[in-house]
């Protein structure tokens, strides 16, 4: 039985299939389902990446250790990741192509785009500081992949250190909703960010550690919330 192929080696025959004259964002016009979305999961966070480091002008260290805590890449696999990121980096194809090409494939806010924008915001504060040239590169990704300002401010209170990860923006909840809504809706976001949903979603496995990380913000917030309301009931 043929040993099955590495995502790095279908990553990078999925390049090579690539006709003379196509950008690397034509790619995605040739994935679709499992196990081909893990590839181009891959390949967007890659991308963008790539993308996004121009808006600060450079990749630091930080950013390719940080991109490495979420994909695992095996020695001797290196150069299909960089390959990827030296493709994007160069391709004329601004960063919408990548990010529409994305949305189209996985639907619009997809808990798989999620995802790519938490990949996205983990690579941009990696080197300590948050640009203002990421955060509107990270806001145009947000609407191009279908969520909402409370969305953005959710994902950006979850990552960027000054900004306060308040349990209200995390569960993407206006102040002194019902506590029902909020129980619903905090056991909503968990099922849709459970690592088994990612999975199903084609995602890569390292991927999963992105929706690990979510499901505990958002326990805690339903925590911090919960615990709020109780301690208001008591003082009445």
């Amino acid at each position: 039985m043929d040993k099955p192929l590495s995502l790095w080696t279908r990553i990078s025959e999925a390049i090579a299939a690539l006709t003379r004259g196509e950008g690397l964002a034509s790619v995605f016009d040739h994935l679709r389902a499992p196990p081909e979305r893990s590839v181009a999961f891959t390949i967007a966070v890659i991308a963008l990446g790539a993308k996004m480091a121009k808006a600060d002008g450079r990749v630091t260290r930080d950013e390719v250790a940080t991109f490495r805590r979420i994909f695992r890449i095996p020695p001797g696999e290196e150069a299909h990741a960089a390959r990827v990121f030296d493709l994007a980096r160069t391709d004329i194809a601004g960063f919408d192509s990548y990010a529409r090409k994305i949305a189209a494939m996985f639907g619009p806010r997809s808990p798989a785009l999620r995802h790519v924008l938490e990949g996205l915001f983990a690579i941009a504060v990696a080197d300590g500081d948050y640009h203002e040239g990421e955060e509107i590169f990270l806001r145009e990704v947000t609407r191009i992949f279908g969520f909402d300002e409370t969305c953005f401010l959710s994902m950006r209170a979850g990552f960027v250190p000054d900004a306060e990860p308040d349990p209200w923006t995390v569960l993407e909840l206006p102040p002194g909703t019902p506590m029902d809504q909020v129980r619903a809706r905090w056991k909503r976001a968990v099922r849709e960010a459970h690592p088994d949903h990612a999975i199903a979603s084609g995602l890569p496995p390292d991927a999963i550690r992105l929706a690990e990380e979510r499901v505990v913000a958002l326990n805690r917030a339903w925590q911090q919330i919960r615990e709020g309301a109780q301690d208001a009931h008591r003082h009445l």
